[in-house]
């Protein structure tokens, strides 16, 4: 039997499932390229889980066995849209799967967000995280006062970054250059910012715990902002409450940094001339349809950066339906349909570009289970008449990262950490000194 041959475009853990569920649902054998602009794979788990929280970026292990599966290729370094096209796939594989993610912040769409100093948090997140995109120049924290905007787990991991010393972080893989600049922090006064009250926060208990256990921080909530409704709340959200209800209770005691979780707080504008000085917010409440609105009362709070964490989105992908309204790939079950609403042959979606930016990680699973079984559906077998994007990537000279030159990264940055006396590993900055760890890109 012909292997049934699928390219899956990302490999984070959204396209790394995908792989793994062809593995165990084909019908027969299987051969699987999973494909990211990156030299490196995993995708959030190595550039958005916060490097203190080590347990669940070993998840990396999990995923690292199946991208070890036989019959599971990675192709680093292979830009969709400029080394190959999403016709250029369908024409060497006999299905693609889009398993890209949701790459970018949601914007406030308030007066001033343009200013230097105001940013996406996925930048801040990519920058400690060395995404290889990112300089490690792009921060500075040379301001006193910084304001997180949203009150999910990322802004919570932000935060948790901006108040930890350096110290604090020495064993985790921050890259070395990042690590000095946050030693080098003049930031005191963190504000995490909801619009809504804390009944309504997006925290995980155990995250926002975290906030409170920091050596080098008090934690500051308002009494009156901590007050919630009584009500029949699920039990995160009791817990969430109880937690935030005993910070306002606390007493500070002066310690180097201070945190200040506010609630019913929106931003209305940054303020600032050539960079940000101030972020006005207005008080809120819920009107009766039980939306946000305004109560005309403000206040002022002097920061030099800030930092929206109000939710991601898919971006679109070359040559691939996009919803712009919902900011996903329209499809159903997994299968990509066309303006017309049919499948379009051999075309997949999976992860956060299939559904939008819900779950936890390991909601990727269960959603690449159901792409995966639309598809096998579909194609249960292989065209041995279909040319290899092999030929096709070595005739136009594209450089391709190989899964051997990945383990080469890998050893690199546990040989740096060794001789840093920090931790298991430490990140390598930017593609040239990843590409510098194994001979010369290969061909695959």
């Amino acid at each position: 039997m012909t292997s049934l041959r699928v390219a899956v475009v990302g490999s984070g853990p959204a396209g790394i499932y995908t792989a793994e569920a062809l593995t165990k649902q084909a019908f027969g054998p299987v051969e699987i390229d999973v494909i990211d602009r990156l030299p490196t794979p995993y995708g959030l788990v190595r550039y958005g889980v916060a490097p203190d929280h080590t347990s669940i970026k070993s998840i990396a292990n999990y995923l690292k066995r199946v991208l070890e599966t036989p019959g599971v290729r990675f192709l680093g370094g292979v830009e969709l849209g400029t080394d190959v096209s999403a016709a250029d796939l369908l024409t060497c594989y006999d299905a693609v799967v889009y398993c890209t993610g949701a790459m970018v912040d949601r914007k406030l769409g308030i007066p001033g967000e343009d200013l230097p100093g105001s940013v996406a948090a996925t930048d801040f997140v990519n920058w400690y995280c060395g995404h290889p995109d990112m300089s490690p120049e792009a921060f500075s924290l040379d301001v006193p006062a910084v304001a997180v905007i949203g009150v999910g787990n990322v802004a919570v991991d932000v935060v948790r970054i901006v108040a930890k010393t350096a110290p604090e972080l020495r064993e985790t893989d921050v890259p070395e250059p990042v690590l000095q600049i946050l030693d080098k922090s003049e930031v005191r006064e963190i504000h995490m910012i909801g619009r809504r009250g804390p009944e309504h926060a997006k925290f995980t208990t155990k995250e926002l715990r975290e906030l409170g256990d920091l050596p080098g921080a008090d934690v500051v909530v308002p009494a009156d902002e901590a007050v919630v409704p009584e009500g029949d709340y699920p039990r995160q959200i009791k817990n969430n409450v109880t937690v935030i209800q005993e910070w306002a209770e606390r007493v500070p005691e002066g310690r180097p940094r201070r945190l200040n979780v506010r609630f019913w707080l929106r931003p209305v504008e940054i303020i600032g001339t050539d960079r940000v000085e101030a972020l006005r917010l207005e008080r809120t409440h819920l009107d009766e349809t039980g939306s946000v609105v305004g109560t005309g009362e403000y206040e002022t709070l002097p920061v030099g950066m800030v930092l929206r964490s109000v939710g991601y989105q898919s971006v679109p992908l070359p040559d691939v339906p996009f919803d712009n309204r919902a900011k996903v790939v329209p499809n159903r079950a997994g299968r990509v349909l066309d303006e017309t609403g049919q499948p379009i042959p051999g075309t997949y979606v999976a992860g956060w570009l299939k559904r939008g930016p819900t779950g936890v990680i390991g909601t990727n699973k269960s959603d690449a289970a159901e792409t995966v079984r639309s598809l096998v559906a579909d194609i249960p077998g292989g065209d041995p008449g279909k040319p290899r994007l092999d030929d096709l990537l070595k005739q136009r000279g594209t450089a391709v990262v190989v899964y051997e030159n990945w383990l080469a990264i890998e050893a690199a940055e546990a040989a740096l950490a060794r001789s840093l006396a920090r931790g298991e590993r430490v990140k390598l900055v930017g593609r040239e000194a990843m590409y510098a760890t194994f001979t010369k890109p290969a061909h695959p």
